[in-house]
């Protein structure tokens, strides 16, 4: 991926534990590397479609002068949101100098370095109590409101049976696309801050819900801890959830099995290594 690189910026700001730095301030040399694509703004020539440094430079100097933090972890981590945020840019790291720490010794300087970026996840949605697409539509919604969270596109919602507990109301599914600055279990806080919305509740293993959202993919991330587990463990066993993902992403990775979400649907139902050869993701759509 293409970057633009900002180095040595000198910013003044009031950023440190002491109160003394807070009032009096000092000097903050900031360098980053913002990844993003230049190939239109090179071929046109054209200032409109880059992204702007020296405007990106203005805004590192205001918001390191306008703000006060105690560690320049936290002027470093929130600069580098706001970059993203603010700029057509996939990833940046970000580098905080403090060459006038107090330290009472000899140095040269203190530093942090800083790296995100937006992270491409996949979202398994569903309900069966209630007014189903109602609170499919709230989570949408939800999602797309989050300024940590760019909701790229989501799948038609379909109707399937229970998985798992039969004894209950068929599902309204679907699966969102999205890319987010959370890491993947502030991104679980946010589905169950959604799901407490829908005043989702857990009385049986896989039983009726309002809501249910699940993290099916994250990157090529692949963890299994007690609270999370991605790619989630099931989802080879899902078609509620294979149908709608292929339909939007048949090529998205499960890391942990080696195969596409468009592989794991045709192996769910039966279709042969030849036929996977030559059929179209057009026989899964909803």
């Amino acid at each position: 991926m293409d970057k633009i690189i900002i180095e040595g910026l000198s910013c003044f700001g009031k950023h440190g534990v002491l109160p003394e730095e807070n009032r009096l301030g000092q000097n903050f040399i900031i360098s980053c590397e913002l990844y993003c694509d230049i190939e239109e703004a090179a071929h046109t020539d054209n200032i409109d479609k880059a992204v702007n440094y020296a405007e990106v430079s203005r805004f590192i100097r205001d918001f390191t002068e306008n703000n006060v933090f105690k560690l320049i972890e936290t002027l470093g981590y929130r600069l580098a949101c706001m970059l993203l945020k603010k700029y057509n840019i996939k990833k940046v790291k970000l580098r905080v100098d403090k060459p006038s720490a107090p330290i009472g010794l000899p140095f040269k300087t203190v530093a942090v370095e800083t790296c995100l970026k937006w992270n491409t996840s996949y979202i398994g949605l569903g309900s069966n109590i209630g007014d189903k697409k109602a609170y499919l539509d709230m989570a949408v919604k939800e999602l797309s409101s989050d300024e940590n969270i760019r909701l790229i596109k989501t799948a038609d919602y379909i109707e399937t049976e229970p998985y798992g507990y039969a004894d209950q109301d068929s599902f309204l599914n679907s699966v969102a696309k999205i890319e987010t600055i959370y890491t993947p279990f502030q991104l679980l806080d946010k589905l169950r801050h959604i799901e407490a919305m829908a005043k989702r509740e857990r009385k049986i293993h896989w039983g009726p819900r309002t809501l249910d959202l699940d993290i099916l993919l994250y990157e090529d991330v692949v963890m299994d801890t007690r609270d999370l587990t991605i790619p989630h463990i099931d989802m080879a066993n899902r078609e509620f959830v294979l149908k709608p993902l292929c339909q939007i992403a048949p090529y998205a990775m499960n890391n942990a099995l080696g195969k596409t979400a468009l592989q794991m649907y045709r192996e769910l139902n039966g279709v042969s290594p030849a036929r996977q050869n030559t059929d179209t993701c057009q026989t899964v759509k909803g």
